[in-house]
């Protein structure tokens, strides 16, 4: 098998719809009540890559999943926390995708100079709640009744994970263009395909 995880492009806007559409279309899982269009995708990932990672993962030459960092809140106070993503193509589920991309997205964010990484889950989803704390995320708290989303009013549960003790005078951190540029850089992409089964 042959695994790739990369940065993402415009270009992967048409694989992500495929995998994102049945997510909107017919879970609570996402909340977002429209199927995105491929092209309004593919300005999601552009203006993403701006300052934060957008990754996917490839086996064999098809899009397996994908996981991006966005801003938790918009005030300056909150520039070194990162809200995290990660979707999964049906067909790649229980190969450990999920953790794959995450590990590759959480040593990027940690290298730009974030301190701290959220998700957030709307509930159930038992899946991605073992997936977090696999990954070291604690739960923090649950907003109740806090969505309305396939016919109910829907929870979601809050994890949050310390990527690096917080500084006493911390710099913003990095974009990812930036970092992409750097030697290293690579490296830290493939950290998670250790992950993968095979």
């Amino acid at each position: 098998m042959t695994a790739v995880i990369r940065l993402a492009s415009a270009a992967d806007a048409g694989a992500i719809h495929l995998i994102y559409g049945p997510i909107v279309r017919d879970t609570h899982i996402s909340f977002e009540q429209t199927v995105p269009s491929v092209g309004l995708i593919a300005m999601r990932i552009e203006s993403t890559l701006a300052q934060y990672p957008w990754l996917v993962c490839e086996l064999d030459g098809q899009l397996a999943g994908y996981a991006y960092a966005s801003a938790f809140r918009r005030r300056a106070a909150y520039q070194w926390t990162a809200e995290t993503t990660v979707y999964i193509h049906p067909d790649f589920q229980r190969r450990r995708v999920s953790s794959a991309l995450y590990h590759s997205l959480l040593a990027l964010l940690r290298e730009q100079g974030y301190c701290q990484a959220v998700g957030v889950i709307a509930l159930p989803n038992e899946g991605s709640v073992r997936a977090h704390e696999a990954l070291g995320f604690r739960r923090v708290g649950v907003f109740q009744g806090i969505g309305y989303k396939a016919g109910a009013w829907r929870d979601t549960g809050w994890w949050q994970l310390e990527l690096r003790p917080p500084p006493a005078d911390p710099q913003p951190p990095r974009p990812i263009i930036q970092l992409a540029v750097e030697e290293h850089f690579d490296a830290l992409l493939q950290t998670g395909l250790g992950s993968l089964k095979r």
